[in-house]
């Protein structure tokens, strides 16, 4: 059924290890690249992930990591046993080894098969032991942005055919019929929430998801929209997963589908982190160690939707590749918030050359500052851009395959 439907719940990673050897500074895991301490005293490692298409866990087992800077910004120090690192991102953290022993540097990509290693050593020679690698993570139907699903994050499906699953009928997808759920045990869910989801619709003329009454509204995609924002005093709050003033897009090669319901996802470590047992940095952890410089209120907001098709590998902003789209305009000196909302089932580290990006995490004026944020399936991410530097700055997904396929539009600051 995943396949009928352009989706794979395995389908975490283009390139695996099956084609990869990952590299430690150059080094394969058997040449086992070292960096020497001293015992008792503090250590700064900075972890650039300089791949083309991975996206790496790093922990040392045995040894608590206090994170000091994100793309080299400083934050408030949080200490975590493991974090994710996407593509382009940059993590410095302190680490204080007391004992006269070996510790592991582990990096296992997402997908999981293999992994980068070092070790941290008071003397050359000396190793520790490798951990096994994690499980293999599986997508769900939250990742599809089925919101009445949210809370089935792991669960499995079991064969069941599509006319008896109320829940599967209203989905925007693409032409492919959907004939069998095949691996999805539907029991958890709520019997409101399959009853209300059968009567969503495709609108035929505008190729819009209709919802029923009752329930939340779908967000509507749109190419590159862009809306003024009232002063605070007029803004009336809104159901977070909707955005407004968006003409919807077409479903078909371009774009697979489109997220039923997206929602912030920053307390969310990602698929293959949550419930492992250690502590892993989440963004919702990052706070600025410094105040903003720039505390003004965005004037617009830019809606930007990241879409695809996995099976034939086509990918875009709004359905579109960089050679179809105009570039995106800002004034300088302007304030903007950018939204990106992920309706693809892959992680997007997604990054902003030229302009700094406050990541709109909940801290307020200590909102973090970042240059590429991995944007997870059906999430939605906003951050504030304070147009300060003139030129043509590239914005695109940082995965090599990603950005080459159409990922990728141009920020013109003038």
């Amino acid at each position: 059924m995943w396949g009928r439907m352009d989706m794979n719940p395995t389908d975490i990673a283009d390139v695996t290890s099956a084609t990869y050897i990952y590299l430690m500074n150059g080094n394969p895991p058997g040449a086992n690249w070292s960096a020497l301490f001293n015992p008792g005293e503090r250590v700064r490692l900075r972890f650039i992930n300089a791949s083309s298409m991975t996206i790496f866990d790093v922990r040392i087992p045995g040894l608590p990591m206090t994170v000091a800077q994100a793309d080299g910004n400083c934050i408030q120090p949080v200490t975590v046993d493991e974090f994710r690192i996407g593509v382009a991102e940059t993590y410095d953290v302190i680490v204080q080894p007391h004992e006269e022993t070996a510790y592991t540097i582990f990096a296992q990509p997402q997908s999981r098969g293999s992994y980068a290693r070092g070790t941290l050593t008071p003397r050359m020679g000396m190793t520790a032991e490798i951990p096994p690698i994690d499980s293999y993570p599986l997508r769900t139907m939250a990742d599809m942005g089925m919101g009445g699903m949210a809370h089935m994050k792991g669960v499995k499906m079991d064969g069941m055919p599509s006319d008896q699953m109320p829940g599967m009928q209203g989905m925007q997808m693409s032409d492919n019929s959907m004939p069998a759920m095949k691996t999805m045990d539907m029991s958890g869910m709520k019997d409101r929430d399959m009853s209300a989801m059968s009567h969503t619709h495709v609108d035929e003329h505008t190729g819009a998801l209709n919802e029923p009454a009752g329930m939340t509204p779908f967000p509507q995609p749109g190419p590159s929209t862009t809306r003024l924002i009232p002063p605070p005093s007029q803004m009336m709050s809104r159901p977070t997963q909707t955005l407004e003033g968006e003409a919807p897009l077409h479903i078909g090669p371009q774009v697979v589908g489109v997220a039923m319901q997206t929602s912030p996802q920053l307390h969310d470590a990602g698929d293959g982190l949550n419930g492992n047992g250690r502590r892993v940095l989440t963004y919702a952890d990052l706070r600025a160690l410094y105040r903003g410089v720039d505390g003004r209120t965005p004037t617009r907001e830019i809606i930007l939707h990241l879409t695809g098709n996995m099976e034939r590998f086509i990918w875009g902003f709004d359905g579109r590749k960089l050679s179809q789209a105009e570039p995106i305009h800002l004034k300088l000196g302007e304030r903007v918030r950018f939204v990106l909302i992920n309706d693809t089932m892959m992680e997007h580290p997604i990054h902003l050359h030229g302009l700094w990006s406050e990541l709109e995490n909940g801290n307020g004026e200590f909102s973090p500052y970042k240059h590429t944020l991995i944007v997870k399936p059906a999430e939605r991410v906003s951050y504030l851009v304070s147009a300060d530097t003139p030129g043509r700055w590239a914005f695109h997904c940082h995965l090599q395959y990603h950005m080459e396929a159409g990922m990728f539009r141009t920020v013109v600051v003038s």
